[in-house]
């Protein structure tokens, strides 16, 4: 059987990656929990809703306390997470007309990359919702990958990068169950993503955090598990999709700038940039 992969850096056949969104002040404890098992992820934020500079975080519109712009800088380029856009007001897009939508997710993308210092082409819906015109939107500015809110419960890669939907929302008591069968599954014949969103208030408001730090104390720290931003997913993905193989498949160029692993029934075969290997298959 002439059966090809595509495996994570590494080889890995796991990965996951993390979603969280407001630029809120538990953002702070999220990292550092993050961190601490050695996660990943991208911080969703709304870049005309930071607190003032010199105050305690200003209560939003849902009594939740946003980070200053410095604290949010000094948060972000010290934990090396993805920045990504979330409306620069956090408005239903969807309810915009066109030009309102692009205006909104433009100067959110111009306002991050300027304080961040960095490129941001993700976004995660606010509210969750969206239509296609704001897919529209989000395409003409630049914006390759945008995360849904509806759970999947399952962790195969999106076929349509800016419809994502996660694997699930850190409150669903799906959430172990759906750790240990992504732990646990034997199958070698396809790679698999962990996807979890939320937003770190949540933990403060239910006092539950433990649920976090259960969730990296199962699912972090492995040697065989690629810790990602959102954007490192759809890079190294897309990266993938531009591999040249021969009719056989057995003779492999890799035309781009990134490693590539391949997995085969004979085991994992690394690509470089610019290389053309031959693979067992």
């Amino acid at each position: 059987m002439n059966n090809v992969f595509m495996r994570f850096p590494g080889g890995r056949i796991m990965a996951v990656t993390l979603s969280y969104d407001d630029n809120v002040t538990d953002d702070v404890r999220l990292s550092e929990t993050m961190r601490r098992y050695g996660l990943r992820g991208t911080f969703n934020i709304n870049s005309a809703q930071f607190s003032p500079e010199g105050s305690v975080g200003d209560v939003g519109k849902h009594g939740h306390r946003r980070l200053t712009l410095r604290q949010s800088q000094e948060l972000h380029l010290e934990d090396e997470m993805e920045v990504a856009c979330h409306g620069a007001t956090h408005p239903f897009l969807e309810q915009l007309p066109s030009s309102l939508c692009i205006k909104e997710i433009l100067e959110d993308r111009l306002t991050l990359e300027e304080h961040f210092g960095c490129m941001v082409r993700g976004l995660a819906y606010p509210f969750g919702t969206y239509s296609d015109s704001v897919i529209a939107a989000a395409k003409s500015c630049g914006i390759v990958y945008a995360r849904t809110v509806a759970s999947t419960h399952g962790f195969g890669l999106p076929t349509d990068w800016l419809r994502w939907d996660p694997t699930c929302h850190h409150i669903e008591p799906e959430l172990m169950p759906l750790v240990t069968r992504f732990l646990e599954d034997k199958r070698k014949w396809r790679p698999r993503l962990f996807y979890l969103w939320g937003h770190a208030y949540e933990f403060t408001d239910s006092n539950n955090w433990h649920i976090l730090e259960d969730f990296g104390k199962a699912i972090g720290c492995r040697d065989d598990v690629w810790y990602a931003t959102n954007i490192e997913i759809y890079d190294y993905v897309n990266a993938y999709g531009q591999l040249v193989f021969s009719a056989d498949g057995r003779r492999v160029y890799n035309p781009t700038m990134t490693e590539l692993f391949i997995g085969t029934r004979v085991g994992e075969f690394g690509v470089k940039p610019g290389e053309t290997i031959e693979i067992e298959i």
